[in-house]
């Protein structure tokens, strides 16, 4: 029996980091933009326009408020955060995987806050002497205020770490493993 190279998960991680980096990173990047679209604008909705929290429901949940209520939608975006993270993270060399490592912790952690707001939603048990599912931080924190928060602390190691990606030292570029920047076209500093 042989194994097809080409189509194995390994050569696929290998070609995230390779020469489909940058399109990988811009299609995550799309998905991270789009998230922060919808917190931004439920931020709008209840400090701007005043409305209660559970009415201000970001933009998808205005037409879809059953998909904002539940859990199964945050956590998966969570999930799909951390694992976006995580294997788009060998693409990166020097400042600029340090910045993504960071951003990569942070959100393990988020991840995990979410992954406890899952099991209290599917068991139907809240935890913390709470009525309503909350996390470790949501003890200190409003929900919304928290998640603005997480993806701010998220988001800004990411956008650093992007701009050093896309423009490496001498020795970054010596080190780079994927096709995102030419290494011809590129005046890079010392």
């Amino acid at each position: 029996m042989t194994i097809d190279r080409t189509t194995s998960p390994a050569t696929n991680v290998g070609w995230l980091n390779g020469a489909g980096h940058r399109t990988a990173l811009n299609l995550f990047m799309l998905v991270v933009l789009a998230h922060w679209a919808e917190h931004l604008t439920q931020a709008f909705q209840i400090y701007v326009l005043g409305r209660p929290a559970p009415q201000s429901r970001g933009v998808l949940g205005q037409f879809f408020p059953w998909l904002i209520s539940s859990e199964w939608l945050h956590y998966g975006y969570a999930l799909v955060m951390v694992v976006g993270l995580f294997l788009l993270r060998k693409g990166f060399v020097g400042r600029a995987r340090t910045w993504w490592t960071v951003a990569f912790a942070i959100q393990f952690w988020h991840h995990i806050e979410h992954l406890l707001l899952f099991v209290q939603a599917q068991t139907g048990t809240p935890f913390f002497g709470k009525a309503v599912p909350t996390s470790i931080l949501q003890l200190f924190v409003t929900r919304v205020e928290l998640h603005l928060f997480y993806n701010t602390v998220v988001f800004l190691p990411m956008v650093v770490a992007v701009y050093l990606h896309l423009r490496p030292n001498r020795a970054e570029l010596a080190q780079a493993v994927c096709g995102c920047v030419d290494k011809a076209a590129v005046p890079v500093p010392a």
